[in-house]
C-alpha cells in the first residue's frame, strides 16, 4: 500500500480562497479505513453559509493491482467534471472521495460499484469498503471542524456509471448519514426496498433479503425514505452492467432479468421507478432524450436545481 502522502495544513478565515486545495489523507486502519482518501476544499469559503460535505466514490473505470493508479485517477477525478466535483464547484462545498482499489488480480470484485463480494470479503482489506467510507467521512467531518469549518452532519451522495451505483447501495447501508442522493448512469438497475418480487428472493445488492446477515443490521426503511434522491439515466444509454460478470454473477444476473426484466430500457429502468415509488422514496426520476452514457450541461442544471431546492 503506498503511504507517501502528505497532509495539507490549513486555516479557515471567512471567505478566504482555497483555489485546488486537496488534503491527501493517508489510510488509517486503527481509525477504520485501510485506504487514502482526498478532501477537495472549496474554491472560496464561506462559513457562515449552510454547508453540506458532498462525497462520491472513485470509479477508476478499469482495474489495476497498483493502488497508485487508482490513487491517480481519483486524484485528476475530485477536480473533474463528475456530478460530485462538478457540484461542489458550483455550491461550494467540500467533497471527499476515496481512494478504493480495484483489483485486478480479483476482477470479479467490482469495489467501486460496491458488489456483493465487495461485501463479503471477509478478511481482505477491502471487507465493507461502505464502512471505511463512513469512517472516511466522519474523519473529515473532524478534520473540518478542528479548522472551525462547520458542514451538516449528513452528506450529499453523488456519482456517475459505477460510482452511482456505489451511491445507490451505499444508500440503503447507511441512510441516516445521507441528506441527498444524485447518481446516475445506472444501468436501469436499482437495488429494491424489498425482500422479494414473486418468490424470486432478492440478495444483497438486487434487494434487502439477506441485508441483516450481510450487514448485521435491519434495513432502515424510514430513513432510506427520507433521502431526498435524484436518479437519472440517458435514454440511449446501452451500458448494462448486468451483462458483465465483473458486476453480477449469473445467479444476480437471471434474478434481475426475471423480476425486473431482461431489457434495460425502458423495462427494467421503468419498473425499478415503479418500485421505489412505490415505497414511498422520496425520487426524482429523469430519463434525458438523446443522451447515452453520459451527462452534459442540461443534466447539470437539473440535479443543480433539484439541489438547490431540497437545499
Amino acid at each position: 500500500m503506498h503511504k507517501i502522502i502528505a497532509i495539507l495544513t490549513f486555516s479557515f478565515l471567512a471567505c478566504a480562497s482555497y483555489a485546488n486545495t486537496v488534503i491527501e489523507v493517508p489510510a488509517s486502519p486503527e481509525q477504520g479505513f485501510n485506504f487514502p482518501y482526498l478532501l477537495k476544499l472549496p474554491d472560496a469559503w464561506e462559513p457562515d453559509k449552510k454547508t453540506y460535505l458532498i462525497v462520491e466514490a472513485n470509479n477508476t473505470g478499469e482495474p489495476s493491482d497498483n493502488l497508485s493508479f487508482h490513487y491517480a485517477a481519483a486524484k485528476g477525478a475530485i477536480g473533474g467534471n463528475a456530478v460530485g466535483p462538478w457540484l461542489a464547484r458550483q455550491l461550494s462545498f467540500p467533497i471527499l472521495m476515496p481512494v478504493f482499489p480495484r483489483p485486478e488480480s480479483q476482477d470479479h470484485i467490482y469495489t467501486h460499484a460496491l458488489d456483493r463480494d465487495t461485501m463479503t470479503a471477509g478478511s481482505s482489506a477491502i471487507d465493507r469498503l461502505d464502512l471505511q467510507l463512513a469512517a472516511m467521512i466522519e474523519d473529515a467531518k473532524n478534520r473540518l471542524s478542528e479548522k472551525s469549518a462547520a458542514v451538516e452532519d449528513k452528506i450529499l451522495l453523488a456519482g456517475f456509471s459505477a460510482s452511482g451505483t456505489f451511491a445507490n447501495r451505499f444508500s440503503f447501508l447507511h441512510p441516516e448519514k445521507i441528506a441527498m442522493v444524485v447518481a446516475g448512469g445506472l444501468n436501469g438497475t436499482l437495488m429494491l426496498p424489498l425482500k422479494c418480487i414473486d418468490k424470486h428472493a432478492l440478495n444483497y445488492p438486487i434487494g434487502i433479503n439477506d441485508f441483516e446477515s450481510i450487514t448485521g443490521s435491519n434495513f432502515d426503511l424510514d430513513s432510506w425514505q427520507n433521502i431526498a434522491q435524484f436518479l437519472f439515466m440517458g435514454a440511449q444509454d446501452t451500458n448494462d452492467a448486468v451483462a458483465y460478470a465483473d458486476a453480477y454473477s449469473e445467479a444476480e444476473r437471471q434474478t434481475i432479468y426475471n423480476t425486473t426484466g431482461k431489457l434495460m430500457q425502458p423495462d427494467r429502468w421503468l419498473n425499478s421507478q415503479k418500485v421505489y415509488i412505490d415505497s414511498g422514496a422520496n425520487v426524482e426520476f429523469h430519463t434525458f432524450p438523446g443522451v447515452g452514457h453520459a451527462t452534459n450541461g442540461e443534466i447539470h442544471r437539473e440535479f443543480l436545481d433539484f439541489v438547490k431546492k431540497k437545499l
